[in-house]
């Protein structure tokens, strides 16, 4: 957890604190406000410790049991202040994946400038439907999340009609690894690779790879998008981190300019792709 995230919990609390103390009439304690509630007393102490996120529905309680309902919009606009920016797994995968791809397509369709780096897989930008439905298989198994995997595959895909609008503009870096990890059949990878190839050519997108035997200045590290220069999407095993203050998307910005500077394009980048396609004639 960011310590960004941590302090703006920690600050929420602080708040409900407050507003346990200067309820109308007798001040209230944290075993008073849980018998109110409730709820657990050791929940009233962690939410305004900063150790739990609250919900909005504790939010609104809160409010109405101190007293104060006027207080519900600041409270919960604080909530969405913060958890905008790490997003769980957990949550965002309750209902299943196509919820999480129908938000990025909506973020797709608001940007026109796309800078990319994947190191471990081909873009979802770029991915066929038999490859999106090997990644979502292998992640639902991981997170055990709903198996929605055929809705998630078709809002992936329709997301790639933004590879065809004039006025968007796709940068995407990948790494060679990415073109040869076996994260699905054999014969799906070799399909997918011809796609990329097929890509190529497209006025929209300038698709760059990082060879594995290139001279790099940093870590191939984690994937992540920055959306029109103004804020950055990145993954990880628990979270999706949503960034969006301009000193870090200026890192972002670095870091994929900085990748940029060992990648090939054009007929070399074609080669690299024609050599993993004639690699797995052998697996």
């Amino acid at each position: 957890m960011s310590t960004d995230y941590q302090q703006a919990r920690e600050n929420l609390g602080l708040r409900l604190r407050e507003l346990r103390l200067s309820a109308p009439g007798e001040r209230l304690t944290g075993s008073d406000l849980a018998r109110l509630l409730g709820w657990p007393q050791p929940k009233v102490s962690k939410l305004e410790n900063g150790r739990q996120t609250a919900t909005p529905e504790d939010l609104r309680q809160w409010a109405e049991a101190t007293g104060q309902p006027e207080a519900y919009g600041e409270l919960v606009a604080r909530l969405r202040g913060f958890e905008s920016h790490i997003r769980s797994w957990r949550r965002q995968l309750a209902a299943g994946h196509k919820a999480v791809q129908d938000t990025h397509l909506a973020r797709h369709n608001a940007a026109t400038l796309f800078r990319g780096w994947e190191p471990a897989m081909v873009v979802g930008i770029l991915q066929t439907p038999d490859y999106a439905r090997c990644v979502f298989t292998r992640y639902a198994e991981l997170q055990q999340s709903p198996r929605d995997t055929e809705d998630a595959v078709r809002s992936r895909i329709k997301r790639q009609e933004a590879l065809y609008e004039p006025g968007k503009r796709f940068r995407i870096l990948m790494w060679e690894a990415a073109l040869r990890a076996l994260i699905c059949p054999p014969d799906v990878l070799a399909a997918q690779l011809d796609r990329l190839t097929g890509a190529v050519g497209l006025d929209t997108l300038e698709l760059g790879i990082v060879p594995l035997t290139a001279p790099l200045k940093i870590p191939p590290a984690t994937a992540f998008w920055v959306y029109d220069d103004s804020q950055v999407i990145v993954e990880t095993w628990h979270a999706e981190l949503w960034i969006d203050d301009a000193v870090s998307v200026g890192t972002y910005l670095r870091t994929w300019r900085t990748l940029r500077e060992s990648a090939v394009y054009g007929a070399d980048a074609l080669r690299i792709i024609g050599a993993a396609r004639r690699d797995l004639r052998g697996v």
